[in-house]
């Protein structure tokens, strides 16, 4: 026994056998159980948000906090298994003698574990609120109010947006000892040139609030902005994503979709088409009549058409311009041009069988 107690009493750099035997096994004991303990952590904070998340399963909760926790509770083991050593953490880095301040290793490994210890705080609340906005929006797509679906990603991301700058001035005051309150009102000029540079940021916070205010869309739209034209799929505190017929993403910024020119297509009842053919001058005027009232006769009794008419509009350089108008029913996208076009193949029969044909630019030689 006396052996082994002198065995564990020698030193070794600064540090006993028994310390060093000590960090071993805390740090062993912290990476072997974190898994586990990660996993029970998440299952007891699970209990609060139960009856807040009935339809959602307890995994779903589990794997969005099991990295933060265990990372915090990788870099608190590390911190306890090092601090029980010694030397050679009270080794000087820095020495004032003026104001008698000493920083040592210890101290400097003090404030780089406490910097991730908070940063693993800060992520597992950015976890949670990554869940609570999960069980948000499921429940949003029960209902039918499309509104609370374009909410729920807004308020997520303003949220997270918050507890980030939170984080930073925690960070600040804990880490380094800063004054945040002194620092916040002692910006003087800088803090206006931040103003100015983060205008643009402000002016589409303020935009995006005002398309929640206002409501000109909903997720799920289609809408027009500035000839632009896609289905709205987000709309974040700085900018809406759309995705465009060609499924194509677009983001444009919140400013830009409440300062421009923007169109509801799915509000509209009808798609209006508009456009013009050109017959051969060879045409005679009897087969112009007898095409014109085909073609209002097929828009006429066509089920997904309105109001559509044809008339005889002009005389080209080249052609009889014929102008035809109709509105479409259907809205979705596809099935709107897919009944445009079944129309112009109608219109190519219909030409073809009155005797008629489409005119080109030509040029014609006069002696």
């Amino acid at each position: 026994m006396m052996m082994d107690e002198q065995f564990f009493k020698q030193i070794f750099w600064g540090n006993t056998v028994k310390q060093y035997c000590v960090f071993v096994v805390v740090i062993l004991l912290g990476l072997f159980f974190k898994r586990l303990v990660s996993r029970l952590v998440s299952l007891a904070l699970f209990k609060i948000f139960r009856k807040f998340a009935e339809e959602v399963k307890v995994d779903t909760f589990v794997a969005l906090l099991l990295k933060p926790i265990e990372s915090f509770i990788t870099f608190c083991t590390i911190y306890l298994a090092i601090n029980n050593l010694s030397h050679p953490l009270n080794i000087v880095l820095w020495h004032r003698s003026k104001s008698k301040v000493e920083i040592t290793i210890g101290d400097c490994l003090d404030k780089i574990f406490l910097f991730l210890i908070i940063l693993s705080i800060f992520w597992i609340i950015l976890r949670i609120i990554d869940f609570i906005a999960f069980v948000l929006k499921h429940k949003a797509t029960i209902t039918n109010n499309r509104a609370d679906d374009q909410l729920v990603p807004f308020l997520k991301e303003l949220t997270k947006t918050l507890i980030c700058f939170l984080g930073f001035f925690v960070l600040l005051g804990f880490v380094f000892e800063i004054n945040v309150l002194t620092l916040i009102t002692g910006l003087g000029i800088g803090g206006i040139a931040i103003a100015l540079a983060a205008k643009e940021s402000l002016e589409n916070l303020i935009g995006s609030f005002t398309i929640f205010l206002d409501k000109p869309f909903t997720v799920g739209d289609v809408v027009k902005v500035d000839g632009i034209e896609g289905t709205i799929e987000k709309v974040g505190f700085r900018s809406t994503w759309l995705v465009s017929p060609d499924k194509t993403t677009i983001v444009i910024p919140n400013r830009a979709m409440i300062d421009g020119v923007l169109e509801n297509v799915t509000l509209r009842n009808y798609r209006r088409v508009n456009f013009f053919i050109g017959l051969t001058y060879e045409t005679k005027s009897e087969d112009i009549k007898s095409i014109l009232a085909a073609i209002e006769d097929f828009l006429s009794k066509h089920p997904e058409t309105k109001d559509g008419y044809a008339t005889f509009d002009n005389f080209g350089d080249s052609a009889l311009n014929i102008q035809v108008i109709y509105l479409v029913v259907n809205m979705e996208h596809r099935k709107y041009v897919k009944i445009k076009e079944e129309i112009n193949f109608k219109l190519i029969e219909i030409v073809d069988q009155y005797r008629s044909g489409f005119a080109y630019p030509t040029q014609r030689s006069v002696h």
